[in-house]
This record gives C-alpha cells, structure tokens and sequence, in this order.
C-alpha cells in the first residue's frame, strides 16, 4: 500500500494511455488538489483530442491548469513550463501534476540547468535539418544521454550546441535547486507492461474518433505548419494528409498505434533510467490501482 497525504503534492508519471489521468481525478476528488500538466503535447491548444487532454466531464470534476494554454503557433518549452509551475505550487492548493513528459517531472523535481534561450534563428535553421544531419554535429557525451530517436530531444541538443559551443552534456553538470523537492512530494510510476498497455493503445484510437477526432483535423489543417512544436504531436501529420486525399484512415490508424507503442517504450525507459526510487504502480489485468493506494 502506497499512502498519499492530503498535504503534500502528488506527482503521477507513466507512458501514454496508462490511466494517469483516471488516478489524478480520483485523488483529486477524494482528497481536492488541482490537476497539473506535465505532457508536453497537452500545453497546446487545436489538438485536445489527439493530445489526450481531459475532456467537459473531467474539467466539470476537478481543476486543470496549464492544458491548451498555449497558442498552436507558439514556441512552449521546458524552461516556460517550470516558469508556470511556482504561481501553481503556492497558491495554496495541493497540486496533483500528472504527464508523461519525464524531463519535465525530473526537471521539477531534480533541479534543471540554465541553458541559454535559444535565439529564433537558430531555431529556423534547425526546422530545416533532418534528424541524421543534426546528430552528425553532436558530441558524444550528448548523444549517449539523449533518446536519438526523438527528433525533438535531438533538435533540442542541436540547438543548443550551435548557439552555445557546448553540448547538453556540459549543460547537465550544473543544476538549480529544484522547484519541488522529491522528498517533500509523493511521487508515483505506473508501471504499464507491454503486453496490458498495448491494447490499450489500439483501443484508443477509436475513441479518439468517436470524440471528433476528424473534425479537430479539419479545424486544423487550415493552419498546418509542420515544423511547428504543436504539429509534433503524433498522429497530427496522418490525420492532415488523410483530410487532403493522402492517406486512408487504416493506414492513419496503424501508423498512430504504432508510433504510439514506440513512444511508450521510450517513456517506459526514462522512467526505468531516472524514476526507479519512485513508488511503482504495477499495472494489470483485473489489478486496481486505486486498491494500491491508501488516502489519509
């Protein structure tokens, strides 16, 4: 049993479709808090459905803050994100942040390091590389910390390295103090298996196309932009080119489900590399989560 006290902040991580959300509104109503953002596809606004955000039912349950603030065509980073979070943590509210973007909850909670803004001209030139172009100028020590299969992380590193001369590397020797302290929070993994979660995962897609997942397409490829951060968000790119006659909706389907099972892996991973020491929610068949909690 894993006791969470209505005093001290929560914070929830696990991959995509593992029921983070589900758990967060059970917290929340039984003991109140305010439901955080910490997915970094959910920061932005025209694509609450493909993104996962909470829908009416959930935003009538409990509070959420810092999902679809940020404009579609804007620029939202990790440094904006933890610039959001104090305001939230001191309100005087328990926050309950929950999200599968690991590099924001251990930045949050291990401290990050000062990196330099990126200036908007080096972000416009790395729009315009491919991912092998990129990792051929970074350096070692960055490419064996990063996931170079996330086009984002190994855009992120370019960047840095070009207006900076050092790598992320460097950067990462040197921290803040953390915002909010792992000792003075409860944090929580669920620990999704392959073999539960990928169905899951299938599953999903159908809902999202029940909820209008077609419809928020068409809202959107009016002002599709690919290289925008808000156009990263998988499955944006195969819904735009099924609308325009380019792709059937099996094949966008197939192409969703399975980039989306490589995304749970790559979270399981970081979650494994940096949460171990966290409590662990073993998640299963017939298994209640909430069973594994006891609420003070």
């Amino acid at each position: 049993m894993i006791d969470i006290s209505p005093h001290k902040p929560v914070i929830i991580a696990g991959p995509t479709a593992s029921g983070k959300s589900a758990l967060a509104l059970h917290i929340a109503e039984m003991q109140g808090g305010v439901i955080v953002n910490a997915d970094a596809s959910q920061v932005f606004q025209g694509w609450p459905i493909l993104t996962a955000q909470p829908d009416a039912d959930d935003l009538t349950r409990a509070r959420h803050v810092l999902y679809g603030h940020a404009p579609y065509d804007k620029n939202y980073t990790l440094a904006d994100w933890l610039a959001d979070i104090p305001e939230i943590i001191n309100s005087g509210e328990r926050p309950i942040i929950v999200g599968g973007t690991g590099l924001y909850l251990t930045s949050l909670t291990q401290g990050i390091s000062q990196i330099p803004q990126i200036p908007s001209d080096v972000r416009a030139q790395s729009n315009l590389l491919d991912v092998a172009h990129m990792l051929s100028d970074i350096d070692d020590e960055t490419k064996a910390r990063i996931d170079i299969n996330n086009p984002r992380r190994v855009q992120r590193a370019w960047e840095v390295q070009q207006h900076t001369g050092h790598g992320l590397s460097y950067w990462h020797q040197t921290r803040d103090p953390a915002i909010l302290p792992e000792a003075d929070t409860t944090c929580l993994v669920l620990d999704a298996p392959k073999d539960w979660l990928n169905p899951r995962i299938a599953k999903r897609f159908d809902m999202m196309m029940d909820a209008g997942l077609r419809d928020e397409a068409r809202q959107m490829e009016p002002h599709w932009q690919a290289h925008l951060q808000s156009s990263k968000a998988i499955g944006a790119q195969w819904m735009i080119a099924h609308l325009r006659g380019e792709m059937d909706l099996e094949t966008v389907a197939e192409k969703i489900i399975i980039a989306t099972r490589q995304y749970a892996k790559r979270q399981r991973t970081w979650f494994r590399a940096n949460m171990a020491h966290w409590a662990q929610i073993p998640m299963s068949e017939g298994q209640s989560v909430q069973a594994q909690l006891r609420l003070l």
